[in-house]
């Protein structure tokens, strides 16, 4: 028996892997399933079941192809309405993988249909429990996403559904089996997720807030619902590909791969108001980039930046990549259900530079140069989130989180000079871009963020000063 967690950094999600006796199951597949296939084959074995936890809103699954390429059987829990074939699971059904026994133990509160899958071995010993959204390290499913979909499902509603899901299937089982979640640290489908993958249930039972069996369902409720940001646009959209289906990856892949000149990268810009998505690495972009082109670094959080920024998953997008990025970038997009790249810049930004096309570039100064401009007062604006900030922020700082910048853009001024940063740069380099292509000029982002200017004497507060927060 085999049970192995595949986990993707970029949109902390893991997928699982099991296998026994030639007999192979996939839960919660993401879009590209070749290395799914490929491991299987490895094994010798035939997948024989693709199961899902829910209808995920943070990236498209690869159920539909898979269960296409492969043949087997896809399985939802009770009460899912997907619109393809699929086996609807009753609550306790078993479905045998070679000698394992797989037990969909229907636990809805993060969404209605959401289900649990108890592995049972050959010996009957109850092993791992593949808990999707319902149970996280740390954490568990956020609630309000579901309410996007179908209006009536309050977040309170789901929130009670989870207090009993928790309490009446999931604390019963025993302290040893090993908890096995659908997404890690830095996903936004929960709000305190350790950076831990795994863990036994008893240790969670010891130190999971949501877990606590103190807890009244008022208390569990509000602390779920305390805090919760808003969900990034695209969840929706999401939910919708993964009820409804969505086009092969392999179509996506052969339409987006596709070498444009510039004469024809610029003709599609023009008659498709296509967004221009330059992916090089944010130093890079800065001292040179196509105008109105927006940088999301490949070698960041790129997709789930990507899905809160880009309106809308059928908008059009050019592509400006490192030579040899193309495929990654398109396959990462379509994680995130973003399948209309439309082709990618032959010869890179390079080539554009060399045919003499206008290039624009964004200021940048140095942690040390902001030091210097300190007793000037200059206006400050951060991009972190809400908690990086409340933590530690400059003196008199504001704060408009970069997945809001697009709803408060009057935050920035444009008749007089700011200056902007993240943690790093990463986060404040895709700001940039988007007011360069907004018509903003007269500002400067901080090389190395608040980690570089944390080394400096600028003065900083962890005082959270609500005058100082951007409306979200």
């Amino acid at each position: 028996m085999k049970i192995e967690q595949i986990y993707t950094g970029c949109i902390a999600h893991s997928a699982y892997y099991l296998e026994s006796n030639g007999e192979a199951a996939i839960f919660d597949p993401l879009r590209e399933v070749q290395p799914y296939i490929e491991k299987a084959q490895k094994d010798g074995a035939s997948i024989k079941y693709i199961f899902e936890t829910h209808f995920h809103a943070d990236f498209v699954s690869g159920h539909l192809d898979l269960a296409k390429k492969t043949g087997a059987t896809i399985v939802y829990g009770p009460t899912a309405k997907p619109q393809f074939e699929a086996v609807i699971a009753t609550d306790n059904q078993e479905f045998k993988v070679g000698l394992y026994t797989v037990r969909a133990i229907h636990t809805p509160g993060h969404t209605m249909e959401s289900t649990s899958y108890l592995l049972i071995d050959e010996n009957g010993k109850e092993y791992g429990l593949i808990s999707g959204d319902t149970l996280f390290i740390g954490d568990v499913g956020r609630p309000d996403l579901a309410q996007h979909v179908i209006s009536e499902l309050t977040p309170e509603l789901l929130a009670s559904h989870l207090y009993d899901s928790l309490r009446n299937k999931i604390m019963p089982l025993s302290d040893d089996i090993i908890v096995y979640p659908n997404h890690g640290a830095g996903s936004a489908c929960g709000k305190n997720m350790s950076k831990e993958t795994t863990d036994t249930l008893g240790n969670q039972k010891r130190t999971n807030y949501a877990l606590n069996p103190s807890l009244s369902r008022e208390e569990f409720t509000k602390q779920l619902l305390d805090g919760q940001r808003n969900p990034p646009a695209y969840f929706p959209e999401n939910v919708l590909l993964n009820i409804r289906g969505y086009d092969s990856i392999d179509t996506v892949m052969k339409r987006g791969l596709k070498p444009l000149t510039i004469s024809a990268f610029e003709t599609l810009a023009n008659e498709t108001d296509a967004l221009l998505l330059d992916t090089r690495d944010p130093e890079i972009f800065s001292q040179a980039f196509i105008p109105n082109s927006i940088n999301i670094g490949i070698d960041g959080s790129f997709a789930m930046w990507a899905g809160a920024l880009i309106p809308g998953v059928k908008h059009p997008i050019l592509l400006i990549t490192e030579a040899g990025k193309e495929e990654e970038t398109i396959t990462r997009l379509a994680r995130v259900g973003y399948d209309n790249v439309l082709g990618y810049l032959q010869g890179s930004f390079d080539a554009w530079q060399q045919s003499g096309k206008e290039i624009d570039r964004a200021s940048r100064i140095t942690a040390k140069e902001l030091e210097s401009m300190m007793e000037s007062k200059p206006i400050i604006i951060d991009v972190r989130n809400e908690t990086e900030f409340d933590a530690e922020h400059i003196n008199g700082a504001i704060n408009v989180p970069l997945d809001y910048l697009n709803y408060n853009l009057n935050s920035f001024p444009k008749e007089q000079p700011f200056i902007i940063h993240c943690a790093g740069g990463y986060r404040s380099m895709i700001a940039a871009s988007i007011l360069k292509a907004r018509g903003w000029e007269n500002f400067a982002d901080v090389k190395g963020g608040f980690k570089a200017i944390a080394e400096t004497s600028v003065p900083k507060t962890n005082f959270v000063c609500q005058s100082t927060k951007a409306s979200v």
